[in-house]
């Protein structure tokens, strides 16, 4: 089948764009979050293309007045189009290759409406390429660059408008492509039985003259698989990566989730970089549909279907899924070796399942101790 992508000169393999390979995961996503300094506003985006089971979806959440409020759309990808990127409402443009997009969210039942633009801080950065493999299954095996950046429109919650100034709004996109679990589950178990473990931070920064991006994956005994840091200055100077780095966690007791971290940035010049994360609230990752159970990634949901869900931050007590995986707004306080501080805000994904040996976890969801 030939699509709209078949007349650019972006093939890689000997066949139209509509044919992803062997592998039924094959995903294509883009993901957007955006916030305000202080917090009180976030929002968030994504829009995932799964050409091995035909599907497209969507979602658009915001946070506000202490409330989270969820859009999911779904639909099957007509003639296995993938350059048509709206789904239901919400659609996704490339305004200027890895400068600009744009989200819109257009007229629903959830009362969510907006038109934002996202521009890059700093250019594009390409995280290390991420490969897992469960025994003889492919977990992941994907590319992801990673922006920050600013916004600036509108957002509409409830009839109240929110306007979104770039002075005001900063935040962090990103786009990956690869292998991962999408659609429903495969119905022959993994034999032997392999415990589901994965540990993962995420911390895209932003900071007056500069931004900062980390990551983890660790294994169950705290050894990194996949780990990376880059410095980068808004003046457009070349990226800095890190020779060395590492975070420290201090767990909420009773849960999985983050009281405060710290970041240590080794340079290469020499010299250690500190950044103190202190988390004031969480976005619950589900509203994007990771892990939740009715609209989970390229879940089969009908021709065209929209639906969401609001629900106050406050009410939520539990750390178990799907409230598992989780977004942190935070305030960083970066220490450079020179004795400079920088202040700065953010955000600390975690996702942390199974065990964990410098966290102390032993079992699937067993908690931080007090």
């Amino acid at each position: 089948m030939l699509t709209k992508a078949d007349d650019y000169p972006i093939h890689q393999l000997p066949e139209p764009i509509s044919n992803a390979g062997t592998d039924r995961n094959f995903y294509d996503r883009y993901f957007f979050n955006g916030y305000t300094r202080s917090g009180d506003v976030f929002f968030a985006a994504a829009l995932g293309v799964y050409p091995h089971v035909n599907i497209m979806d969507a979602s658009f959440c915001v946070v506000h007045k202490g409330v989270q409020h969820n859009i999911h759309a779904s639909r099957y990808l007509v003639n296995m189009e993938r350059m048509d990127t709206q789904v239901g409402p919400i659609s996704v443009e490339v305004v200027e290759p890895l400068k600009s997009l744009r989200i819109k969210v257009d007229n629903n039942e959830q009362g969510i409406k907006a038109d934002i633009l996202y521009r890059g801080r700093t250019e594009p950065l390409k995280e290390p390429r991420f490969t897992r493999r469960n025994g003889p299954r492919t977990l992941m095996d994907l590319t992801r660059l990673t922006q920050n950046g600013t916004y600036e429109g509108w957002i509409e919650v409830g009839g109240e408008r929110i306007e979104v100034k770039p002075e005001a709004f900063f935040g962090t996109r990103d786009r990956s492509w690869g292998v991962r679990p999408i659609g429903a589950a495969d119905a022959q178990p993994q034999v032997p039985p392999i415990p589901f473990q994965f540990y993962w931070l995420w911390a895209p920064l932003n900071f007056e003259d500069r931004i900062t991006l980390f990551h983890v994956n660790d294994d169950e005994h705290g050894d990194a698989w996949n780990i990376n840091a880059v410095m980068a200055k808004t003046d457009g100077s070349e990226p800095e990566e890190m020779a060395k780095c590492r975070a420290e966690v201090d767990f909420v007791p009773g849960s999985r989730h983050a009281r405060a971290a710290r970041l240590f940035f080794e340079h290469r010049k020499g010299g250690t970089t500190k950044i103190d994360l202190t988390p004031k609230w969480q976005f619950y990752m589900h509203g994007l549909g990771y892990g939740h159970p009715e609209w989970g990634h390229g879940m089969h949901k009908g021709e065209l279907v929209v639906g969401g869900e609001s629900y106050a931050l406050a009410d939520i007590k539990s750390f178990a899924p799907p409230f598992l995986h989780i977004q942190a707004f935070v305030t960083a306080r970066m220490t450079l070796p020179d004795g400079s501080v920088r202040e700065g805000c953010g955000i600390l994904e975690q996702m942390i399942i199974g065990p964990h040996a410098p966290s102390g976890f032993t079992d699937i969801l067993d908690p931080a101790k007090g």
